[in-house]
């Protein structure tokens, strides 16, 4: 079966032969169809050697495995060629995980070093603050709310500090640093960075919790995979011979380490970076920033393809996004935030990265008419995954 792209996605299938690009995709363009066809489309087109691949990077398992399915299908489909041949699909963390794997004695490991999940190491973390919180508590103390009786105050700080001595010890290996870098730089600070010494003192008895176990974190990976390509640059440029093309799906989620991770790999040639700057999901619990997308998107030799047609929902939902973007960037009563959303002109084809166009005629995938909006509402009632599937099912027979 033959497929139907808009002229957007067959500029980017088509079109791209090599470089950089930066693809701001809305909500419903199709990045995921886009990708795996451009993916198809350049190991049909023999630009690899036998020994290489395309490697395709995205954010979660789910998106691996659909990313799998769709090139496989491409492949054999359209192309007539293997299915699983000539292309990797991994997440950041898996890509991390591979290239630390294949040398673990580079960045310090055994052969046998383990991965701990989220749930553990944010258990050991949790743990780990409230056994120094009784040491600490005198002088952490300072920083509870004057208008607190000591009890309440305790218990603000027990509940809220281990989220918070989390997030201090991914930004901390976000930027690279060990608990004993943190601490040189404390030497001369007076008490009012108590708070800092406090989340340093959890972050390497963490670390020694995980020596203890042989293991590493999720945020390890990452570090130790840019530690490992610095220590061996033959390694590097074998794997820049191995991938001499990247593909990075949802970008807008990459942390500033895991795009310098991809940035070392693709060595500056043939990077493709789609994401949506206007979501920012994961900024709330990671390191990601769609600031770094971006600033990719603005870069100097980055040539920037936009995905802005979506069909994914009625004129009057997709009027709605867009004037809030609109209202958001323009006329927010706080003016710090006013920069939220990017909403920036193509002056090369007349639209706004950030607003979400319409589908035209004969589109493969035309916007739902507006008199199939159907809104449930119900604030007393709680909606259960089964009820919600009946409703849409029972609002499916009667649109």
């Amino acid at each position: 079966m033959t497929a139907s792209f808009r002229p957007e996605q067959e500029e980017i299938v088509f079109g791209y032969t090599q470089g950089r690009a930066g693809v701001a995709a809305v909500p419903g363009s199709g990045k995921t169809f886009t990708l795996a066809h451009l993916a198809a489309r350049l190991i049909a087109d023999r630009h690899l050697e036998p020994e290489q691949e395309v490697l395709v990077v995205t954010f979660t398992n789910t998106a691996v495995n659909s990313f799998q399915a769709r090139i496989a299908n491409i492949l054999q489909d359209a192309y007539d060629l293997l299915p699983f041949v000539g292309y990797r699909v991994r997440t950041l963390h898996g890509l991390a995980h591979d290239i630390v794997r294949e040398r673990p004695a580079l960045v310090g490991l055994s052969d046998d070093f383990t991965i701990l999940d989220e749930r553990t190491a944010l258990e050991i973390q949790r743990d780990t603050v409230a056994q120094n919180l009784n040491e600490w508590w005198d002088r952490l103390s300072s920083y509870a709310d004057p208008e607190l009786d000591s009890r309440r105050a305790r218990y603000r700080f027990e509940r809220d500090l281990p989220g918070l001595v989390t997030q201090f010890i991914k930004r901390a290996k976000d930027m690279q640093q060990d608990p004993a870098a943190l601490l040189a730089t404390l030497q001369s600070a007076d008490e009012r960075f108590d708070l800092v010494r406090f989340a340093i003192g959890v972050y390497s008895d963490y670390q020694r919790s995980l020596a203890y176990r042989g293991a590493v974190d999720f945020d390890d990976l990452v570090w130790l995979a840019l530690k490992a390509l610095t220590l061996d640059p033959g390694y590097l440029e074998r794997l820049q011979d191995r991938w001499p093309y990247i593909l990075e799906d949802e970008a807008q989620d990459s942390s500033r380490l895991q795009e310098e991770m991809l940035h070392r790999l693709s060595d500056n040639r043939n990077w493709v970076r789609v994401g949506d700057p206007n979501q920012a999901i994961n900024t709330t619990f990671t390191t990601a920033d769609p600031r770094f997308l971006l600033e990719f998107l603005e870069g100097r030799g980055v040539v920037e393809r936009p995905l802005s047609v979506s069909g994914r929902s009625a004129p009057p939902i997709v009027e709605l996004a867009n004037e809030l973007v609109r209202w958001a960037v323009g006329d927010h009563p706080a003016v710090d935030l006013r920069d939220a959303f990017n909403l920036r002109e193509d002056e090369r084809r007349g639209v706004l990265r950030g607003i979400i166009q319409l589908t035209g005629e004969d589109d493969p995938q035309p916007n739902p008419p507006a008199g199939h909006i159907h809104i449930e509402y119900h604030p007393t009632q709680r909606i259960t995954p089964d009820k919600e599937l009946e409703m849409i099912v029972v609002g499916e027979e009667y649109s």
